[in-house]
């Protein structure tokens, strides 16, 4: 590939040093895990919500993105990853995608990826599709592997003054007299 003289050119060109430049490749279809070309700069994923050493939350926290949680919760927690700092005591359920325990839980913990640190003080039963326990981790409790450990949490939960169903009752049956059947 050579480049062509130019029309103002006149003189031959005998310099085979001049290459023409590879065109740039037109945007196609994103690779794997690559936003779309759009035109449009990406969106920067936002920083994780911290919850800082001297905050402490009596209620539930729930949020779609990321959280990291350095002081105490006294509820349940729903994030799509939960770091437990060093510090954090969580007293309540966890339901997340990911979950990376440095400090202290107490009750059950629900997520694909679990990771215990060598920090971690866990006293509750763990549901996951993956796990990392380090060595040090404290961990008391029971471990289950589910394909989908976030199924059961994610349905609403019932409806706590819903009437118990009434017992079925059949009037077409005759009466028992409760004695023993003559032949």
């Amino acid at each position: 590939m050579f480049s062509k003289p130019k029309i103002s050119d006149t003189a031959p060109s005998t310099d085979t040093s001049k290459i023409a430049e590879p065109a740039p490749k037109p945007a196609g279809p994103a690779m794997a895990g690559e936003p779309p070309a759009t035109g449009f700069p990406a969106k920067p994923k936002p920083a994780p919500s911290l919850l800082s050493s001297d905050l402490t939350i009596k209620g539930n926290v729930i949020t779609s993105g990321d959280i990291q949680v350095e002081g105490t919760v006294e509820g349940d927690v729903r994030a799509h990853l939960l770091t437990v700092g060093e510090s954090a005591t969580i007293k309540g359920e966890i339901s997340a995608d990911d979950v990376v325990v440095n400090g202290r839980v107490v009750g059950r913990l629900r997520g694909l990826k679990v990771r215990l640190t060598s920090s971690a003080k866990v006293e509750g039963d763990i549901v996951h599709k993956t796990i990392a326990i380090e060595s040090g981790a404290y961990f008391e409790g029971s471990v289950q592997r589910q394909e989908d450990p976030l199924g059961e949490s994610r349905q609403p939960a019932p409806i706590a003054n819903a009437a118990p169903p009434k017992p079925e009752v059949r009037h077409d049956a005759p009466p028992s007299t409760g004695g023993t059947a003559k032949n």
